[in-house]
């Protein structure tokens, strides 16, 4: 199992320690750093920035979203990161969700595995830097009709093929992601769930293309939190995880919601959606219970995050993605020299 550092979004006010960090990850030997976007910082721009002052270190986009961009100005993006950073570049895509996509983007959120296969077979084809025309049901290229003819990208990509994640959380998009990604980004991993949450459904998608789990990267993130007051520690998340599950996309749309369900939280969700949508925040943080904060984080000592580790690589997770938990630079800086010691401890590194 490797190490990863997700980096989360820049502008929130850390941004100078966001870099020390990522090259703290580097000199200690992570093995990605990823950077996320919502509707504020994007992450193309911020992991250039990241891969400019790192050395062996990949960079990740955790993720870019499809919305956000036609899929030939992705493939153009990939190749120019890949191409800049001497081949250190993964894309990561996703839908992002209902509230982002219509409301930031303007996108229609309709029939995203669709959207989403289309989407990756126009950027894989795009990169092959052969010349660009398909025909599907979202993109048609070139548009019927008019002036267009089919170009290629005239950059050249460092690898003939970049490695492309996606971030997948429901069993529909979960299979699909084992058909036609390199991996799967994964949030709130339960060790004792990740079986029944999603990688059977991983593997059902391998299958239907005639794939194996070899090769595949499945990659979680996981808050990381170091000191002894595991309880004290997993109160720091809460407002974490009640944002996630109870404000993240509508109450019929909500994949966060779904996916605490499925790990056995049917109660716990609809309260922590309820006060959430009600405004009550500090309820909805309240209502999240400790259990399920800790099933999906790594709290505690050096010893007991090990523990934890061996759970994770033993339920099949390749790339563990830290985001280490502190409110000072030297805080976090602790929690990710505390993840190199615990993988080192539990026998993994």
């Amino acid at each position: 199992m490797r190490l990863g550092i997700n980096l989360g979004y820049w502008g929130a006010g850390m941004d100078g320690d966001n870099l020390a960090v990522a090259q703290e990850a580097d000199r200690l030997g992570y093995d990605v750093c990823w950077a996320a976007e919502a509707y504020g910082s994007d992450a193309p721009t911020v992991l250039a920035w990241v891969a400019a002052k790192t050395e062996r270190i990949d960079v990740g986009s955790a993720i870019m979203q499809i919305p956000a961009r036609q899929p030939a100005m992705t493939a153009m993006t990939a190749a120019t990161l890949d191409s800049l950073t001497g081949g250190r570049f993964r894309l990561g895509l996703g839908v992002s969700g209902p509230q982002v996509s219509e409301g930031w983007y303007g996108v229609k959120f309709d029939k995203p595995l669709a959207r989403t296969r289309e989407y990756v077979e126009i950027v894989r084809k795009a990169m092959t830097r052969e010349r660009l025309s398909y025909e599907g049901e979202h993109w048609t290229l070139p548009l019927p009709g008019g002036p267009g003819k089919p170009i290629k990208l005239t950059v050249h990509p460092e690898r003939e093929h970049i490695p492309l994640y996606i971030a997948a959380i429901g069993p529909k998009n979960l299979e699909q992601t084992g058909e036609i990604a390199d991996g799967a980004l994964l949030i709130f991993p339960s060790a004792a769930h990740l079986e029944e949450t999603a990688l059977r459904h991983i593997r059902a998608g391998r299958e239907k293309a005639g794939l194996t789990m070899d090769g595949f990267d499945v990659c979680p993130t996981v808050p990381l939190a170091l000191g002894d007051d595991v309880d004290a520690l997993a109160d720091v998340f809460r407002p974490y995880t009640a944002l996630y599950v109870g404000g993240m996309g509508s109450r019929k749309q909500n994949f966060y919601n779904q996916l605490a369900q499925r790990m056995g939280y049917e109660k716990e969700a609809a309260e922590i959606q309820d006060k959430y949508l009600a405004g009550d925040k500090a309820g909805a943080a309240a209502a999240v219970p400790q259990s399920l904060i800790d099933q999906t984080s790594l709290l505690g000592s050096v010893e007991r995050i090990a523990e934890r580790m061996t759970a994770y690589a033993e339920a099949g997770v390749t790339t563990l993605t830290l985001a280490p938990a502190g409110f000072t630079l030297d805080e976090r800086m602790a929690a990710l020299r505390a993840g190199v010691e615990a993988m080192e401890r539990a026998g993994l590194a």
